[in-house]
């Protein structure tokens, strides 16, 4: 993927970003992750049915970094199980640290795939991820 389609799908899901806004539904595990060294802060609302994501709803400020990181997040989340979700975020993890991970496993994540030379962008990709990995870490005791 060229650096002018990554730019394009990162500006998409920043201007347009999917499944923005919280809505009052206790049948939804939430998290709450934010960045202490900018003002990145992002709300997650998660459903999750038979362990597999049904829906993500968020809301938050953040940069359009964290803000597409989060709407591509979505849109790749949605319909995957658990252990599927566990294997993307592995995969991200390993391309945000520059170490070896299947591009195959990420989708549209991957127009991050050079964020590891920009040390201090590296949050900014992870943070929701960190607030699904949060949920997942919680209730998978409870499955």
């Amino acid at each position: 993927m060229d650096s002018l389609e990554k730019r394009k799908i990162i500006l998409e899901h920043y201007q347009h970003p999917k499944n923005k806004g919280l809505i009052e539904d206790n049948s939804y595990f939430c998290s709450n992750t934010s960045n202490e060294s900018c003002i990145d802060e992002v709300n997650l609302m998660v459903k999750i049915e038979n362990k597999k994501i049904i829906d993500i709803k968020f809301d938050g400020e953040a940069c359009a970094i964290c803000t597409s990181s989060t709407s591509i997040m979505i849109d790749t989340l949605i319909g995957k199980t658990i252990d599927e979700v566990i294997e993307i975020y592995n995969n991200l993890e390993n391309m945000i640290e520059n170490k070896q991970y299947d591009k195959s496993k990420l989708g549209k994540i991957v127009v991050y795939d050079d964020i590891a030379k920009q040390a201090n962008r590296k949050k900014c990709v992870l943070l929701p991820w960190w607030g699904i990995k949060k949920i997942i870490d919680n209730i998978d005791n409870n499955y």
